[in-house]
C-alpha cells in the first residue's frame, strides 16, 4: 500500500523511569478520547477511559493466568520506565469506502518488570480521537520463553448499564440473531438451545458475548468493543458480570483447554474501543485498519473488487441440490454415483449464469457443488471429504471454462472443507494449481462443521493461523480469498488485500432455511460485524416470497431495502443472489445492481442509530457518481437526505428506487416504485421507507 507523509510523522522518546511502583498516573489525550494507565498498591496494571468528561472504561485490570506455573502475571509489578511517541500520515488503500485514510494517534509504551519472578511485559497504548487500541507485547528476557496462556485477564468495567447489541459467545459461530437488552440483562442459554439452524453450536458460557459488541450509554455515548489483527492468537469474547457490570476477556480454548502457544518476543492482537456521541462515527471509524500492518503484499495490481452472480441461492432454497446424487453408498451399474437430476451445478446451468453475468455487465460467476463429495459432506467429522480438483460427471471445467471466458466473465471457484481445515491444507497448492490452470482469480472458502484438527474450534489459535495462512498462500499465487464460517474479521484486509470479503455472521441465506432475519438485523450488522472489515453478506434478493417448499418463508426486507444493502453493508465482493428469472421480472430495479459500484472514493454516513436506521452516501471509485442507501427496521419512516456532498455549480440525474404504496416488508414486500429528478448540492431527497424497508438511489452527473 502506498504510504505518504502529506502529514508530520514524530517520534518522541520519554525520559526513563525507574521505581518499584509509580505513584503518578500516565495519561495520553488525543481530542475528547483520554486514556489514564498506572498501577495500584498489589502492582496490577489498571486503566481508565473518559470521553471528554464522560467515563467509558472505570479502573480495569490487565494480565494474564500463565499455564505452566500457574503463575499470575497480573500482579506485583513495578514501572521501569515509559516511552511516549505521536504519529499522523496518510496511506491508501487497495480498495476500501475511501481513497485515502489517515492514520493519527499518541502512543504510551510501558514497560513493565513483575518483581518476583523478573518477568518482563510491556503494554502499548495508541489513542485516537474515536478510540484507541491497546496491546501486550512479551520482550525478549531470560524469564520468560515459550509459554503458555491459561487466561487472558483484560477487564473493561462499564460505567453504566448500557443498550447492548449482542450475539452468544461460542466458540465456533458467529451466526446467531442479534439480541439488544442491557448489559445486566445478557444470558445467552435460551437463544443457543433455540438456534437449531446453526450447524455447530458450542457457547458453554451463558453469559459470554462476541465482539465486535456495540453499546449506547443512557447519556448518549456510543461504545464498540473490539480487537484489531488478529494473528497467532485465539479470538477475544467477553464474559459479563451482570452485577459489577465488568467485561473480562475470555479466549477461545483449544483442544486440551489451553487458550494460546507462546514464544518471547511475541505480542497479542490490539483490544479495540471506540467511543463516540454521534453514531455515524462509529461507522467511518478506521481505528481497527489503522491498528493493522500495512500490506505485505509485493504487488496489488492483480486485485480486483466485483460484483457476481451465482449458482447458490437456488440450492439454499431448495430448488436443487449441491450433491449429484441422492445415494453416497450406491452405484449404479457402470460404478458411478446415480443421478439425482437436481444437481445445480451443472454445465448447461453454469452456462447460464455466465450468459446472465455478460449481459448484465457481471464480472464474475461463483458455482458451489461442482467438484465430487456433497453426498457425504456434512456431519460425520470426516476428514477426507473433498479433494478440490475432481468435478461431477455433469460439470465440464474445460467448456466452461471457455465459455466464460469467450463471454468476458470471470469464474469463482468454491472450495468447502466441511471444517476438515488439516485436509484443505495439505491439498492447498494441488487446489491453486487446479485454479490456476483453469484461470480462477478467486476463490470462496467455506468451513461448515466441526473442526479438524478434531477438537479445535473456528475461533481458536490454530484456526486463527490457518486463516491467515490461507490468506497469504492465495496472495502468493494472485488469488483473491472470501472466507465463509472464519472468525469475524479485524482489519488483516489491510495487511492481506487479498482477503476482499468473509462471512463470519449470519448472512442472506438464514431468510432461505431458517426462520430468517429479524427487520432490524442489517441496520446492526454494519455496528457490529462490519466493524473488523467487509461482509459477504449476500444481497440481492428480488422474489421475496414464494422461493420456499417452507409454508409461510420469506425475506424480512422490501425489495427496495435489499437494494440499499449494496450501499449499506459494505463490500468489495458483492453478489447479486437471486435466480436470472427473478431479475429478469424486475429488470427496471436490477439496473440498480448493474450501476452500483463495490469500489469507492468517497463514505458518507448521513444518518445513522443501531437497530433502528442507516443512510450512507458512497462516491464512485474514479468516477462523478454518487450512491445513496437507506434503510430502516420495522418501523417506517422518512429519510431526509441532503445532497450538499455533490460538486457546487453541478447538476446531476437522480434514479431513486424505493418502496411503493401499501409497501411492507411482511404483507406486501415486492412494492416499489422508481422514479428520476434533476438535482444539485442544494437539493434534498425526502425517502419513504416503510415497514422493513428501504431506498436505494444512484445519482450521476448530467
Amino acid at each position: 500500500m502506498l504510504m505518504t507523509n502529506r502529514y508530520f510523522v514524530c517520534l518522541c522518546l520519554a525520559v526513563f523511569f525507574f521505581c518499584p511502583v509509580r505513584a503518578q498516573d500516565e495519561l495520553l489525550e488525543m481530542g475528547k478520547v483520554k486514556l489514564t494507565f498506572g498501577l495500584d498498591a498489589q502492582g496490577k496494571p489498571v486503566y481508565s477511559v473518559s470521553y471528554g468528561e464522560k467515563p467509558v472504561i472505570l479502573p480495569s485490570k490487565m494480565g494474564f493466568l500463565l499455564k505452566e506455573d500457574d503463575s499470575l502475571f497480573s500482579a506485583g509489578f513495578a514501572m521501569t520506565g515509559a516511552e511516549r511517541a505521536a504519529l499522523d500520515t496518510i496511506w491508501s488503500p487497495v480498495w476500501g469506502e475511501t481513497k485515502s485514510i489517515r492514520d493519527h494517534y499518541k502512543e504510551l509504551r510501558v514497560h513493565l518488570r513483575q518483581v518476583r519472578s523478573g518477568r518482563l511485559l510491556d503494554v502499548v497504548f495508541r489513542v485516537f480521537e474515536d478510540g484507541l487500541g491497546f496491546r501486550y507485547e512479551f520482550p525478549k528476557q531470560q524469564a520468560l520463553h515459550y509459554f503458555i496462556v491459561a487466561n487472558e485477564l483484560t477487564e473493561f468495567h462499564l460505567a453504566g448499564d448500557h443498550k447492548t447489541f449482542w450475539i452468544p459467545g461460542d466458540f465456533d459461530t458467529n451466526e446467531y440473531p442479534y439480541t439488544t437488552s442491557r448489559v445486566s440483562e445478557i444470558d445467552n442459554a435460551a437463544l443457543v438451545a433455540a438456534s437449531t439452524a446453526i450447524a455447530v453450536r458450542v457457547a458453554p458460557d451463558r453469559y459470554a458475548v462476541q465482539t465486535p459488541l456495540m453499546m449506547k450509554s443512557a447519556d448518549g455515548l456510543y461504545l464498540n468493543i473490539h480487537e484489531a489483527a488478529l494473528v497467532n492468537y485465539p479470538a477475544m469474547q467477553l464474559h459479563v458480570d451482570r452485577a459489577s457490570l465488568t467485561l473480562t476477556s475470555a479466549l477461545v480454548p483449544d483442544a486440551v483447554g489451553n487458550k494460546a502457544y507462546l514464544h518471547a518476543p511475541c505480542h497479542t492482537p490490539w483490544r479495540t474501543i471506540l467511543v463516540s456521541d454521534r453514531a455515524a462515527d462509529m461507522l467511518t471509524s478506521k481505528t481497527i485498519l489503522n491498528l493493522n500492518e500495512p500490506s505485505k503484499l509485493k504487488t496489488t495490481d492483480w486485485i480486483h473488487p466485483m460484483k457476481f452472480v451465482g449458482v447458490w441461492w437456488e440450492m439454499q432454497s431448495g430448488k436443487s441440490t449441491w450433491s449429484y446424487s441422492d445415494y453416497p453408498d450406491s452405484l449404479n451399474a457402470s460404478g458411478g454415483l446415480i443421478p439425482n437430476g437436481r444437481h445445480g451445478a451443472n454445465t448447461a446451468n453454469v452456462k447460464r449464469y455466465i450468459d446472465f453475468a455478460a449481459a448484465n455487465h457481471i464480472g464474475g460467476v461463483l458455482v458451489e457443488g461442482w467438484n465430487v463429495g456433497w453426498e457425504d459432506w456434512f456431519g460425520n467429522w470426516k476428514e477426507n471429504v473433498f479433494d478440490f480438483v475432481t468435478p461431477y460427471p455433469d460439470f465440464d471445467v474445460r467448456a466452461i471454462t471457455d465459455y466464460a471466458r469467450s463471454k468476458g466473465v470471470a469464474m469463482i471457484m468454491h472450495n468447502e472443507t466441511s471444517g476438515s481445515a488439516t485436509n484443505y491444507e495439505r491439498q492447498l497448492d494441488t487446489a491453486m494449481a487446479f485454479m490456476r490452470r483453469w484461470g480462477y482469480s478467486s476463490v470462496k472458502t467455506g468451513y461448515v462443521g466441526r473442526i479438524i484438527p478434531r477438537g479445535e474450534h473456528h475461533d481458536g489459535q490454530w484456526m486463527i493461523n490457518h486463516y491467515v495462512y490461507t490468506a497469504a498462500r492465495t496472495a502468493e499465487n494472485h488469488l483473491m480469498i472470501d472466507e465463509h464460517e472464519p472468525v469475524r474479521p479485524t482489519g488483516l484486509q489491510r495487511t492481506y488485500p487479498n482477503w476482499l470479503a468473509c462471512e463470519a455472521a449470519r448472512g442472506n441465506e438464514y431468510n432461505a432455511f431458517s426462520d430468517g432475519n429479524a427487520p432490524d438485523h442489517e441496520t446492526i450488522l454494519p455496528f457490529t460485524r462490519l466493524m473488523g472489515g467487509p461482509m459477504d453478506y449476500t444481497p440481492g434478493i428480488f422474489r421475496m416470497r414464494g422461493y420456499s417448499n417452507v409454508p409461510g418463508r420469506q425475506v424480512h426486507t422490501t425489495l427496495a431495502k435489499q437494494l440499499a444493502l449494496y450501499v449499506t453493508l459494505y463490500s468489495p465482493l458483492q453478489m447479486a443472489a437471486d435466480l436470472p428469472e427473478n431479475y429478469t421480472a424486475h429488470d427496471d430495479a436490477f439496473q440498480f445492481i448493474r450501476d452500483v459500484p463495490v469500489d469507492w472514493d468517497d463514505t458518507r454516513v448521513l444518518e445513522a442509530e443501531p437497530g433502528d436506521y442507516i443512510t450512507i452516501a458512497r462516491k464512485e471509485k474514479a468516477k462523478d457518481n454518487w450512491f445513496v442507501g437507506a434503510i430502516t427496521d420495522e418501523r417506517a419512516r422518512i429519510a431526509e437526505v441532503s445532497l450538499s456532498f455533490l460538486d457546487k455549480g453541478r447538476k446531476y440525474r437522480a434514479t431513486i428506487y424505493k418502496d411503493g404504496a401499501g409497501a411492507d416488508w411482511k404483507s406486501n414486500p415486492e412494492a416499489y416504485s422508481i422514479g428520476t429528478m434533476t438535482v444539485d448540492s442544494g437539493s434534498r431527497l425526502s425517502l419513504q421507507l416503510a415497514p422493513g424497508g428501504g431506498a436505494a438511489v444512484s445519482i450521476m452527473p448530467l
